[in-house]
């Protein structure tokens, strides 16, 4: 039966690749890199330079695939999230399919890892529901950009006693910050909803492009350092073409301060 491995590969810096996810790496026949397109070619380029680094099976080959552009929500996120996996799904289904043999083994390298706000596991689920094509799946953690985030803030992620809640930018939009959460980790936040806070006394820490050589952090007083975190997210977006970034919000003070 066909294998695959969902490998987790990091938040952006290749030293953030474990040994399992190198070892999987190593295991596989085929390592398909997704291409999301010439403004993001910075996400396919660092797959490949990861393949270069440390894959040293000279019978692996890499099958690079167009994935296709998420409508935006109408009429409602839902199903535009749907329609999309969908046709990831159809795509997936090809390659496993086409590229693997009956008994051979491919590999999807994942930006973070799997496990967190990633679709890969749910569009492979799709598949295997279709009946078509029967494989084997193997997960392997990846660092996440929220661990890399604590990192490069040089913090603890929770502090004593208090809970952490990660949502998404949408959701923190429409529910605010909640109120039992020490710690509240934002990630996919396209529309910087941690500026239509209320509450300005908030500490946040951002970062972008983390663990690359292009991160950028900002940390402070949400009255203080929001506008400037707006700035500089549509800024390097521009010069780039793309941003990844996440941020973690908390009120000030606290059991340990």
């Amino acid at each position: 039966m066909r294998k695959l491995l969902v490998i987790g590969i990091g938040a952006g810096n290749p030293d953030h690749m474990t040994v399992q996810a190198i070892d999987g790496l190593n295991r596989a026949d085929v390592l398909f890199i997704p291409d999301k397109g010439a403004k993001k070619n910075d996400l396919a380029e660092l797959r490949r330079r990861i393949c270069d680094r440390f894959v040293t099976n000279p019978d692996s080959r890499r099958v690079e695939f167009d994935v296709p552009v998420r409508a935006e929500p109408a009429p409602s996120y839902r199903s535009t999230v749907d329609d999309w996996h969908e046709a990831i799904a159809a795509i997936y289904e090809d390659l496993i399919r086409d590229e693997l043999s009956q008994d051979g083994c491919g590999a999807f390298l994942i930006w973070g890892d799997p496990s967190l706000y990633d679709s890969a596991l749910r569009i492979l689920e799709r598949v295997r529901m279709r009946g078509n094509v029967e494989f084997e799946l193997e997960v392997i953690p990846g660092i996440t950009a929220v661990q890399a985030l604590a990192a490069g803030h040089k913090m603890a992620l929770n502090r004593i006693g208090d809970a952490i809640q990660i949502t998404t930018g949408r959701r923190l939009t429409e529910e605010g910050l909640p109120d039992n959460a020490g710690s509240t980790v934002v990630m996919l936040d396209g529309k910087c909803a941690f500026n239509r806070l209320d509450d300005k006394d908030l500490v946040i820490h951002w970062g972008a492009y983390l663990g690359t050589p292009d991160e950028i952090l900002i940390s402070g007083r949400l009255g203080d350092v929001g506008d400037e975190i707006v700035k500089t997210r549509d800024e390097a977006r521009r010069k780039k073409g793309w941003i990844m970034d996440t941020y973690l919000l908390r009120k000030p003070g606290g059991p340990e301060e």
